[in-house]
């Protein structure tokens, strides 16, 4: 009698633990919900690539948080983001605390050739801006040169590629990209940087306005003078082309990498290409004439 109790609380525990477990549901690509964290200077194209998947799998939720590019690693690194969007190479130690916190191999998933913008007022009578003078400037306190911020992404990307820290550059801020290019007509010596998504969407009415109401500068480098356009940021040719590109700590195929998979195949591509950027992953199409 005594064994037949014991083994009849046996089995209710064991049902009871196994209930519990089937309460606690693991993300898949086709449902969950996680948070992606990215930069304002990619909330575009990050938007579009979002909605499309929720869209495709209704069972998903993906909470997409805007957070300046530096503060969205520190989530990442910390669990309180499942993806995040970077444009500039990490650090040494950057990539050291990547390893050691989330303990995986670090593999950037490319997707989309964006680029760091120099403009000025529509009625400027400027046409170009030249390397030099862009590390003048950043050198100058004048502070000619308007950033959307501290920690953000286009002020990392230029400062990593002048080769320096933003810590050592001299420059004025107008917060957020499209306040940045809406306020610039109030500061006509003044040449702002932001991304080229904040402009990029062919066919958005509020990105055509502001598209309207500044000039995008060619950066001149050497002899050669380069425009911020597709072909441009295909072959690189323009200084300032960037790679955007996901990290997560996702250590399972789950709803992060089901959805950084559809961002890098030919689905999504299409979608950053709908954003006036250039896809990373080019698909060729073979036609047969019959």
């Amino acid at each position: 009698m005594k064994n037949s109790i014991l083994l009849w609380m046996f089995g209710f525990l064991f049902l009871a633990e196994s209930c519990k477990k089937s309460d606690h549901v693991v993300d898949t690509p086709q449902q969950g919900t996680i948070t992606m964290e990215v930069d304002e200077s990619f909330q575009s194209v990050s938007e579009a690539l979002t909605e499309r998947y929720m869209a495709l799998y209704p069972g998903t939720k993906i909470n997409l948080v805007i957070k300046k590019e530096d503060l969205a690693l520190l989530d990442l690194l910390d669990n309180k983001a499942r993806v995040i969007v970077m444009s500039r190479d990490l650090t040494d130690d950057e990539k050291k605390a990547y390893k050691q916190k989330v303990d995986l191999d670090l593999l950037p998933a490319k997707f989309a050739a964006d680029a760091v913008v120099f403009i000025v007022p529509k009625n400027s009578t400027r046409e170009s801006i030249t390397m030099d003078e862009i590390k003048d400037e950043l050198n100058s306190d004048k502070k000619n040169i308007t950033f959307d911020a501290t920690n953000s992404s286009n002020l990392n990307f230029v400062a990593q590629k002048l080769n320096t820290t933003p810590t050592k550059l001299k420059f004025s801020i107008i917060n957020g990209n499209k306040n940045l290019a809406e306020q610039l007509n109030q500061f006509p010596d003044k040449i702002g940087v932001i991304s080229l998504n904040t402009l990029s969407r062919p066919y958005d009415a509020e990105s055509e306005a502001l598209r309207n109401s500044v000039k995008i500068l060619k950066v001149v480098q050497g002899s050669q003078s380069y425009e911020p356009v597709l072909k441009n940021l295909a072959n690189m040719s323009y200084p300032f082309t960037r790679v955007l590109y996901f990290l997560t700590n996702e250590k399972y195929f789950g709803l992060g990498n089901g959805f950084i998979r559809f961002s890098c195949t030919q689905l999504g591509q299409i979608v950053v290409a709908k954003e006036g950027l250039q896809p990373y992953n080019i698909f060729k199409r073979e036609v047969q004439m019959r």
